[in-house]
């Protein structure tokens, strides 16, 4: 590390991105815990105590650092599309395909990911991090609202990325494009989003399907 702040993010996200990389071929394996964390951390050549700077919450911290990944990754695949151009469905369709697309790079790793994440202790991270997935994906396809709208299109947003994530792995893209079809023509009419998503219920649906994903179910 360096004396200049901007100069140890950079380290730090590089880091980070060793660490992750390194986790990623032991996860399968060890599942995420602190076994991970420690055997990621001597793939990657850091001490215990490096691997607890850049990860103060262990596991947890790695699991964010997955989901933003592939947040990056979808991201960078939806760059090819003008948003502007497209209708609002086709939009979405394409945003949850290249999301689904960007976690399947990584599918042996994801599905121990889905199991932790599942966890009763941990269960408020994974809507988080859904959360902050779905709310790219809308603002890549161009909603910027503010008022309850926001929620109830994030939040239905999220379940309709984890059903088609549970489908691809389970069937594989063929039926996973078929079941997003589907839900698209039931839920994503304009006037369908006004009606507001209890976030108690939002949030037991995708803990249900956080473990489901594990298994490759529905």
């Amino acid at each position: 590390m360096t004396d200049d702040p901007l100069d140890d993010a950079g380290w730090a996200e590089a880091a980070e991105d060793r660490l992750l990389t390194a986790a990623l071929t032991r996860a399968p394996d060890l599942g995420w815990n602190s076994r991970l964390v420690a055997a990621a951390a001597r793939d990657a050549n850091f001490s215990l105590g490096e691997a607890e700077l850049l990860l103060p919450h262990g596991a947890r911290d790695l699991a964010a650092l997955l989901a933003r990944r592939h947040d990056d990754r979808a991201l960078a695949a939806l760059g090819r599309f003008d948003p502007l151009g497209m209708k609002i469905r086709e939009r979405i369709r394409v945003a949850v395909l290249a999301r689904c697309d960007a976690a399947m790079e990584d599918e042996a790793a994801l599905r121990r990911w889905c199991g932790f994440l599942a966890l009763p202790g941990n269960m408020a991270l994974g809507l988080r991090l859904v959360w902050r997935s779905a709310d790219i994906l809308w603002r890549w396809a161009g909603d910027t609202a503010t008022d309850e709208n926001h929620y109830s299109k994030r939040s239905l947003l999220a379940e309709i990325l984890l059903s088609t994530l549970a489908i691809r792995l389970s069937s594989g893209a063929g039926a996973a494009s078929t079941h997003l079809d589907r839900r698209i023509a039931g839920v994503m009419a304009f006037e369908r989003w006004k009606g507001g998503v209890r976030p108690g219920d939002m949030a037991t649906r995708v803990a249900a399907r956080l473990g489901r994903l594990r298994y490759g179910g529905a």
